[in-house]
């Protein structure tokens, strides 16, 4: 099926709030939505890197930004009554696993708790339709197998942030039944959905301990970069990927919530799912012959070695397929951090990249 193009008509003029809105995925999606005509409301921290794409990219232009902590359920339903949005889409998390053994009661506090928050605060809002919750690929209970995880597969996590995004799961299922299904007693029918993304990867990504930022980091200051697990096999894909499909399940939620509002993965092609060393490799090259890493003999927290997605659903009932392959996405990415170097105007460089996405077919 031909790959969906962004639903234009859907929000145009439409309020989306957006919480998460300053880290690199919220950023990117943020940017996006004011490309198609919503009337953009973030909510989230101050970004939480120095430099950061909300910065870079000027991102905060064309939307009604607002720094605040979904930990605070009075402050976050405030900004929902006062701007009553018609679409969330709920980012805000504490994404890193290292830092999630360093303070798991922040973890579960931002990506459990904070999920409550958001969806009881919804709940109290007529105005809202549709919500997204953006968890993770590692929300599965993964035994280290080499088949893709789908839809129907057990939850888990053994540290404390891939626990997190399973819980938030359950969070927002709990919700759907017990407030926004069509089954007596329920508040009122409204969409619910979760999406599961695999590594993402793009421009703009500062964050501390993930793959390709280490390694842009490292090569914008000359030096080689350390890497800790080189034989670990991730599915590697393209923010833009990841973004066009949360907005195909937001169009197709808007019209039949029922029946999309449940659990959807968003997985790039099954031979783009390559090992750390591959990757690094491909980004040396195309970085230039000065670009290298060794491996980090430090002792590091435990991580799965394999994890793959299974994302058949979201092509067949969605018509969703990424449109990136992996040495695609990593120019692109190599790309975006070579403007910045050379002191390009990163927020029309980043959206001539969402541009340039939505002319391929």
């Amino acid at each position: 099926m031909e790959n969906m193009v962004a639903p234009t008509r859907l929000l145009k003029g439409r309020k989306v709030l957006v919480t998460g809105h300053t880290g690199f995925k919220g950023a990117w999606l943020s940017l996006w939505l004011q490309m198609l005509g919503g009337e953009v409301v973030g909510y989230a921290l101050p970004p939480p890197t120095s430099p950061s794409l909300f910065h870079i990219a000027n991102v905060q232009e064309g939307m009604c930004s607002i720094f605040g902590d979904i930990r605070h359920p009075g402050a976050l339903g405030a900004v929902v009554r006062k701007h009553q949005p018609e679409i969330v889409f709920h980012l805000a998390a504490q994404s890193l696993v290292r830092r999630s053994y360093q303070d798991p009661v922040e973890t579960y506090g931002v990506n459990v708790l904070g999920t409550v928050n958001v969806l009881e605060t919804v709940r109290l809002c007529d105005s809202v339709q549709s919500v997204l919750v953006i968890t993770s690929d590692k929300c599965y209970e993964n035994t280290g197998r080499s088949l893709p995880y789908s839809e129907v597969d057990p939850l888990g996590g053994r540290d404390p942030y891939s626990s997190s995004k399973a819980c938030a799961e359950l969070v927002a299922a709990a919700y759907r039944s017990s407030f926004f299904s069509e089954k007596p007693g329920a508040s009122r029918t409204l969409g619910v959905a979760t999406a599961r993304a695999g590594n993402v990867i793009g421009g703009g990504d500062w964050a501390e301990d993930r793959l390709v930022p280490d390694i842009m980091r490292s090569f914008l200051d000359g030096r080689r970069v350390l890497i800790r697990n080189p034989d670990a096999v991730r599915p590697w894909q393209h923010v833009l990927d990841a973004l066009n499909g949360y907005l195909a399940l937001l169009e197709r939620m808007s019209y039949h919530a029922a029946q999309y509002a449940e659990a959807w993965n968003f997985g790039p092609d099954r031979a783009d799912a390559q090992p750390v060393s591959w990757v690094v490799d491909r980004i040396a090259r195309l970085w230039g012959p000065e670009a290298g890493w060794e491996l980090d003999a430090g002792l590091h927290p435990q991580e799965a070695s394999t994890l793959v997605l299974d994302s058949s659903k979201s092509r067949e009932k969605l018509g969703w397929m990424p449109r990136l392959p992996i040495a695609e996405a990593l120019k692109w990415t190599v790309d975006w951090y070579r403007a910045y170097q050379q002191g390009k105007n990163m927020r029309q460089f980043t959206e001539e990249q969402i541009i340039r996405f939505l002319e391929i077919r």
